[in-house]
């Protein structure tokens, strides 16, 4: 199989209340899961907020790591190189959630049942970390041996299908670096 193409899974913590409820329960310091297809954070989806300042509204959206929002976080981004079949079904899954982003919410039951170790599936919901697990599974390539009902963002964070290529401020990621080779002289960890 040919790998030749690289997908990246941004894990962040934004600080909100909601984060620092997960944290709680995870004991993990960075508690939301992102997918993004270019080194340079362009393109970042997930399940989360669909208003920044409005955290009762969730579903599907399409990030921009570069806003307030996300002005204090600290995140971890990782590379993952995938064949170019994988990549497709990757981006093909994505454009399906885009062009039906009105029938998806945010899974917060789901998220729930985490916490009990219970699959608790809702048709068209998902939450952040589940999202980026099922993406990667219904594309060919699994990245945890786990349900992705139950996967949560530290799980992302632990396996060896992900390479660490940054670790620090996320605003010292995107607002200073224009490629992953620029970044790895800021590596933190």
């Amino acid at each position: 199989m040919s790998r030749d193409k690289e997908i990246y899974v941004l894990l962040t913590d934004t600080g909100t209340v909601l984060t620092k409820i997960i944290r709680t329960f995870t004991k993990d310091p960075l508690n939301h899961a992102s997918i993004a297809f270019d080194p340079d954070l362009q393109e970042v989806y997930s399940f989360g907020r669909r208003n920044p300042n409005n955290p009762f509204f969730g579903g599907f959206v399409r990030e921009d790591v570069r806003s307030s929002f996300f002005e204090e976080s600290m995140c971890a981004l990782y590379r993952c190189t995938v064949s170019q079949t994988v990549y497709n079904n990757l981006r093909n899954q994505v454009q399906h959630f885009e062009q039906n982003q009105d029938l998806y919410k945010y899974n917060l039951v789901g998220m729930l049942g985490v916490v009990f170790n219970i699959e608790w599936e809702r048709k068209y919901s998902y939450f952040c970390s589940q999202f980026v697990a099922t993406m990667f599974q219904r594309s060919g390539m699994e990245l945890i041996d786990k349900s992705p009902l139950l996967v949560t963002p530290g799980d992302l964070q632990h396996t060896s299908m992900l390479e660490l290529v940054y670790h620090g401020q996320l605003h010292s990621y995107v607002g200073c670096q224009n490629s992953i080779a620029a970044a790895s002289a800021f590596r933190t960890a």
